[in-house]
């Protein structure tokens, strides 16, 4: 039993469906490229214990460990 293809007007079988244009996933690797990872939450945690051990234990400097050691681990990972 011969398939069944089916056929336009024309006489003309149908053409497949384009493939998606490459320029696209270009984009999404120069992007990328372009970001730099995070620093976990779990590495911010560190530094920041790590200042609050250097002044001695003293309270009330919690945020300001905390966006300190953001700041120097966002510096390193760029």
């Amino acid at each position: 039993m011969a398939d069944k293809v089916k056929v336009t007007k024309a006489g003309k079988k149908p053409t497949a469906t384009p493939k998606p244009r490459k320029t696209a996933t270009k984009k999404a690797t120069v992007a990328a490229v372009g970001m730099v990872a995070a620093p976990t939450r779990v590495e911010i945690e560190k530094l920041a214990r790590k200042f609050w051990a250097e002044r001695g234990w003293q309270d009330g400097y919690a945020e300001q460990d905390w966006l300190r050691a953001e700041q120097e681990l966002r510096k390193m990972a760029s």
